[in-house]
């Protein structure tokens, strides 16, 4: 069986750790009312805030005043709460993310709800799910195109696979780039400027 969070670290390269701190995670999860994937915990600790590729990001850490991942979900997730129109949608059952979570409702940045945790700049949202038809701590995307698509995986195992080049957000989202991954890491400061580094060699 693949070790997926450790695929995603081969992937990557060395881990930074700017701002691991369990403090910091601690403090989020009691805010929102849930805990959060060890593996999302894990990568984001590493790495973030970076884009990856020139389109995922994990911008935000908890840790980070700059780029705090709290205040990215709080926002975030009331937006979603206000922009409901999918609601009205005539959404096959495979794409409407009430099915694909198994609740009569979806609420946003809440225990029993989706949690954001990452985007594209191509317009696609990533999201931790309760479960994905039955699978604890899935993810959920929507797409570009407004598509909803559950993934019964973990978000290692997610990363991987967009990485990798699989079809992982949405309708027509792969990004397939062989040779290593470009980890542009974001400012997080006012005279701050991004970082690129590359990942090891892939043989892709």
């Amino acid at each position: 069986m693949t070790d997926y969070l450790q695929a995603v670290f081969d992937m990557l390269g060395p881990a930074e750790n700017r701002y691991a701190d369990p403090a910091a995670w601690l403090r989020l999860e009691q805010e929102i009312g849930r805990r959060l994937p060890p593996d999302f915990k894990a990568i984001v600790d590493a790495y973030a805030p970076v884009q990856l590729n020139g389109h995922l990001g994990l911008s935000s850490h908890p840790a980070c005043a700059w780029r705090n991942l709290g205040e990215a979900i709080r926002s975030d997730a009331e937006g979603w709460n206000e922009w409901r129109t999918w609601e009205d949608d005539d959404l096959e059952p495979d794409a409407d993310p009430r099915v694909i979570c198994n609740r009569p409702q979806i609420p946003f940045g809440t225990p029993d709800g989706l949690i954001p945790l990452a985007d594209t700049d191509q317009g696609a949202a990533i999201f931790l799910a309760p479960e994905v038809h039955g699978f604890p701590d899935g993810i959920v995307v929507q797409g570009s195109e407004g598509d909803w698509v559950g993934h019964p995986m973990n978000f290692a195992e997610w990363l991987y696979r967009y990485l990798i080049g699989e079809e992982m957000a949405g309708w027509y989202s792969t990004a397939l780039y062989p040779g290593p991954v470009l980890l542009e890491y974001l400012p997080t400061g006012p005279d701050q400027r991004t970082r690129k580094v590359y990942g090891p060699e892939r043989g892709m």
